[in-house]
């Protein structure tokens, strides 16, 4: 995890300045999870990155965390937030499993291109139930690389070498939904939002 958010201090600012790769899919899947948000709602997101949909969110819910564990990437998020003037939004560097997270259970989380990412994925999935009040929702957008897409696996194994990539792990979106569902979730809808590479959509309440 310590590498990973080396890498991703490196390349905070040109992440920042670079445009959504699909405009249309991130509009898709914003409008879909604006939908599932309500007024009242405690919302925690996991790898917010430079907090870019957590302003596009948080208009929508009493209260939006929005966290990362790169320390550049949440420098630039808490200026943009300050810039928006959102009373409601608090962007904060933390992790999962880092201790730094406020007690109590949150309404909704969303994890949204870092599940690959993370250093367990599973683990990941758990924990996020665990931080979720009875009935609350886990949203998710995940890169899904397997079939085709593992022939990536040599080229990401050399930049992460060289430091030009952080770990990523290759997996199906039928690894990702069993895995949620194991977790204690029931899935209410799910889809990739763009097909290619696949990143699937994932709408999820704690049982």
């Amino acid at each position: 995890m310590v590498k990973s958010s080396r890498f991703w201090d490196r390349a905070a600012r040109k992440y920042a300045a670079a445009p959504i790769a699909d405009m249309t899919a991130y509009d898709y899947t914003l409008g879909r999870m604006r939908e599932r948000l309500r007024p009242t709602d405690r919302v925690l997101e996991i790898g917010c990155g430079t907090a870019s949909t957590a302003l596009q969110l948080a208009p929508s819910v009493g209260h939006y965390l929005a966290t990362d564990y790169s320390a550049a990437m949440v420098e630039i998020g808490r200026a943009k937030c300050a810039e928006a003037g959102l009373s409601n939004l608090e962007v904060a560097q933390a992790s999962l499993d880092d201790g730094r997270l406020p007690g109590g259970q949150f309404d909704v989380i969303l994890a949204l291109n870092m599940l690959h990412l993370a250093d367990d994925p599973a683990a990941a999935i758990a924990q996020i139930r665990d931080r979720l009040a009875p009935g609350g929702l886990f949203i998710s957008k995940t890169a899904c690389l397997c079939g085709p897409w593992r022939l990536m696996w040599p080229a990401v194994s050399l930049m992460r070498a060289i430091g030009k990539a952080p770990p990523v792990h290759f997996f199906s979106p039928g690894w990702l939904e069993g895995t949620v569902r194991a977790a204690g979730f029931d899935i209410l809808e799910s889809g990739d939002f763009p097909k290619r590479p696949p990143r699937r959509f994932i709408v999820a309440r704690r049982r």
